[in-house]
């Protein structure tokens, strides 16, 4: 096999496009840092791609007393929202209230109430409840989001989807993120600022040779030697895999893989709020306003024993969240329901808890100085990447002393340099200009690329002039601008990760979708140059 050699050495190759290595490429890059990115498939295409689609503190972690994970988390929520405001939004979650709501397990409150309050029973009483928000309005030093409110359900229209047992509920604020979407922008900023993105290449082997790394990939070019100063192993679910397996470095340390199913159904309300559930096994899940016409609802947490790209929402699965909403819904949710599934696998350091759900979420980097540097990142969460990434490269800072400050705090991903107010004003204007568009099309352009759905439509004066049309609204304008500037290959790549038409569009329409793809060659690595 044809076997070519890279001329320069970067500061830093990174294993893995999912969130971590797109954002630690993006902050490594603008600091003035060399950066190569390797991920084997599409970019986001497993966990990344398969989260809740929030940016959340984690309500939830509280009880497990992770207060620095939930204040790092609700302290990001408005600095990312400012960021984006194009892929994420606030909304507002509504946590029905009843007497049987159960703490989950043996967790650290549940403990310590059963020491102090041994009559509950392990029965979250309500002053509790109100509390754990309390603190989660609190923590992060919230300034654009509402607070905590109490709601009547029996007069609120949040009442009229549920059980008429439920009288009472919590209604708190957290945001909505496009989670693949965030990837791949992430990405496209790192390479608009000098660093080489690859997708579909695979990362065979990482040795450490002097002071370099020199990592060899395989890609559609055949096989390539890189070398590195440092090399970053963001590989998510396979980051143990490639500790052992790629890099062939002994190691005690690894990923405890718990898999997350959700089901998307038909739409089950009319109101854009979203539920907070608690079983009676204690865990919770929420149920979602989901692409204007449809319900998320998730989502699982199960050991993952199998190959991580192996994941997908088993029978038991989709049954368990169908008899979980149920027991609140007014209207059971059946198998008939169900639109759609979809599985991931979140790698969370193995720090030997006794269940999935207990397992920490917050993120561990582990630097190995045994030569060059190799810093390995365990867990994370969607809604932490950016600081997660700070903390990369404060990890990595003693060996490029060169590099600059951080610098990421507030700023706009490509199409997020405006308000996060001026949504409605920005889709409005759209619809000035481009009189064809229906409102709905506007607003799904305007949340997929805020202001450069100008841009891309350019001089168009009707649909026709976007080119080929592939249903639902999907146009080759799109597709073309997908393909050149968010590393789209595959028609998948497009209907499932830089959006969600897949829902809505037909097998011949994907059919015909991937043909055109297909017939388009397309560079395997996107530059500043393809800007």
């Amino acid at each position: 096999m044809n076997l070519q050699q890279r001329p320069e050495t970067v500061d830093l190759f990174i294993i893995g496009g999912g969130i971590n290595g797109c954002g630690i490429a993006r902050d490594a890059v603008g600091r003035g840092l060399s950066v190569t990115l390797a991920e084997q498939g599409d970019l986001a295409q497993a966990t990344s791609s398969a989260s809740t689609k929030l940016f959340h503190g984690g309500l939830r972690y509280l009880e497990y007393f992770e207060f620095r994970l939930v204040r790092e988390a609700l302290e990001e929520r408005e600095t990312l929202l400012v960021a984006m405001p194009h892929i994420s939004w606030p909304m507002r979650f509504v946590l029905p209230y009843h007497p049987d709501m159960r703490f989950e397990g043996e967790t650290p409150t549940g403990k310590l109430m059963a020491r102090l309050m041994p009559w509950t029973r392990g029965r979250r009483p309500a002053w509790l409840i109100r509390l754990g928000l309390f603190m989660y309005d609190t923590l992060g030093g919230r300034k654009i989001l509402p607070a905590t409110r109490t709601l009547d359900l029996k007069t609120d229209p949040a009442g009229g989807p549920l059980q008429k047992r439920f009288a009472h509920a919590y209604e708190y604020s957290d945001c909505w993120i496009e989670d693949a979407k965030l990837v791949s922008l992430n990405a496209r900023d790192a390479a608009q600022r000098g660093a080489q993105i690859h997708t579909r290449t695979r990362v065979i082997s990482a040795t450490r040779q002097g002071d370099l790394w020199h990592v060899t990939t395989e890609g559609a070019q055949g096989q390539t030697t890189h070398t590195a100063r440092a090399l970053v192993n963001a590989g998510g679910p396979w980051v143990e895999d490639v500790i052992r397996n790629v890099a062939r470095i002994n190691s005690t340390e690894g990923v405890r893989l718990v898999r997350g199913s959700h089901i998307v159904t038909r739409k089950l309300y009319d109101h854009d709020r979203c539920y907070f559930f608690q079983g009676t096994d204690g865990r919770i899940i929420f149920a979602i306003p989901y692409e204007q016409d449809f319900t998320l609802i998730g989502t699982t947490d199960k050991d993952h024993q199998s190959a991580p790209g192996s994941a997908h929402c088993t029978d038991e699965e989709r049954d368990y969240l169908l008899n979980f909403a149920s027991q609140y819904f007014a209207k059971p949710v059946t198998v008939d329901d169900v639109v759609w599934t979809y599985s991931g696998v979140r790698p969370l350091y193995n720090d030997g808890a006794s269940s999935a759900t207990a397992a920490t979420r917050d993120y561990v980097l582990s630097l190995d100085q045994n030569g060059a540097p190799l810093l390995n990142v365990f867990g994370g969460k969607i809604t932490t990447h950016r600081r997660l990434a700070e903390s990369a490269l404060a990890k990595l800072a003693p060996f490029f002393p060169h590099a600059k400050p951080a610098w990421t705090a507030r700023a706009a991903l490509p199409g997020g340099d405006f308000p996060h107010t001026d949504v409605a004003k920005l889709t409005q204007s759209l619809t000035q200009s481009y009189q064809f568009l229906t409102p709905a099309w506007a607003a799904r352009l305007i949340r997929a690329y805020g202001s450069e759905a100008k841009t891309l439509l350019g001089q168009a004066t009707q649909a026709s002039d976007l080119g080929q049309d592939f249903g639902a609204t999907l146009t080759e304008a799109e597709v073309r601008w997908l393909i050149t500037h968010e590393f789209a290959r595959e028609a998948n790549d497009i209907i499932w990760r830089r959006t969600k038409l897949g829902l809505r569009m037909t097998d011949t329409q994907i059919a015909q979708l991937s043909a055109f793809m297909a017939a388009i060659n397309t560079p395997r690595a996107i530059s500043p140059a393809a800007e």
